[in-house]
């Protein structure tokens, strides 16, 4: 048989060429579109960040506005997607409610049915805008709240807090939501982006190839993690079992969730950006105290490692503070990755080849087949 090089999870494997973004995992860098994350961060908005990613360049003050008015016209969702909001049952995982949502909105959408890139990109403009009202929606119709229909005169991340909570938010507020939006809108070619270019490169639907990312981000081990981050605390309880708990959890080769990660081998420049929030929002908070002790005791026993906090370690924490339902921290870590999502998928599908791995085959030949009634 054919000798194959082999690398677990295919780590360090090149699959696609891009321009979008660039991670120096030696050095705790991130770039999109070659610009630091710290300045986009600093200078950008989530609108800004989603078209730049979509265009492959920085956009023109025109195409911005024409982004963002098409963005805010977009946001609401057919009365029939509502009514099956309505009818999904209340313990359904709001990852399960947004993955079968997007899924039904397809038979809504006439670009649905066209094969070319204009239409692609009219679609991620659609999912884009509609992602923060399908969670939102849901959250609020499972606790038994009135819908809020979206605020044209409001951004992107304003008009997602003031869905999910009914008050429109602070400026401070929005700022935070709409840094930690642009924070998670790309990272290369990680599970969930992968996954929807798969889908995408056998000329599957846009809205089938960004379905294939929310499955791919709902795991734990990708978008879950701050999710678990957060439940990590809740099992130390205070500060002073910090110690215990790592000690015992490192003895039984347990993970200790937000540190780590499989390209960064320095602190991850997004934990630096959202650990600044996370102090100024919940300094005095039981999860903000015993986060900085996790991360100390943490960085004494395996940062000589490479082994550093992630951008889960402090983002579910300010969600939290944000009075933010702990399982909707993956889905607002969807709402601001599709942009990413669909950016690679139509980067890739200008020169598409179906992606097509083949495997190891470890098994024996030539082996007969035993009737049923001989085995």
């Amino acid at each position: 048989m054919k000798e194959y090089p082999f690398s677990k999870g295919l780590e360090d494997v090149p699959a696609a060429e891009s321009v979008l973004t660039y991670i120096d995992g030696q050095e705790g860098k991130l770039y999109y579109l070659g610009i630091p994350i710290e300045e986009w961060a600093e200078n950008s908005t989530y609108e800004e960040v989603a078209l730049s990613l979509l265009l492959r360049r920085l956009p023109t003050k025109g195409e911005l506005k024409v982004f963002d008015a098409a963005l805010r016209s977009s946001r609401d969702l057919p009365e029939e997607v509502i009514d099956f909001i309505y009818d999904l049952p209340p313990q359904t995982h709001p990852m399960s409610a947004l993955r079968s949502v997007v899924s039904l909105l397809e038979s809504y959408d006439e670009d649905a049915r066209r094969d070319d890139l204009d239409a692609k990109f009219r679609i991620a403009l659609r999912l884009i805008a509609k992602f923060p009202t399908i969670v939102a929606y849901f959250d609020r119709v499972r606790k038994n709240l009135d819908i809020v229909r979206p605020n044209p005169s409001l951004s992107h991340a304003e008009n997602f807090l003031y869905m999910l909570t009914g008050k429109i938010p602070t400026k401070y507020e929005s700022k935070v939501m709409d840094v930690a939006l642009i924070l998670h809108a790309d990272h290369e070619m990680n599970a969930s982006t992968f996954a929807s270019m798969v889908v995408a490169s056998t000329l599957s639907d846009m809205y089938s190839a960004i379905v294939a990312g929310i499955g791919a981000l709902k795991g734990p081990l990708h978008g879950g993690a701050n999710e678990a981050v957060l439940k990590m605390f809740d099992e130390i309880g205070s500060v002073d079992n910090v110690e215990k708990y790592i000690e015992e959890s490192l003895a039984q080769k347990k993970k200790i969730m937000g540190f780590g990660h499989r390209v960064y081998k320095a602190y991850d420049p997004r934990a630096r950006i959202l650990k600044k929030f996370a102090e100024e929002l919940s300094k005095e908070s039981k999860y903000y105290e015993i986060a900085v002790k996790v991360e100390e005791y943490m960085m004494k026993k395996v940062a000589q490692k490479g082994i550093f906090p992630n951008v889960d370690f402090y983002s579910g924490i300010v969600y939290n503070a944000l009075g933010i339902s702990t399982d909707l921290f993956t889905p607002i870590f969807a709402i601001s990755r599709v942009a990413g999502w669909a950016a690679h998928v139509l980067e890739y599908l200008e020169d598409n080849r179906i992606f097509r791995p083949s495997s190891i085959y470890k098994g024996e030949l030539d082996k007969k087949y035993i009737p049923i009634d001989q085995r």
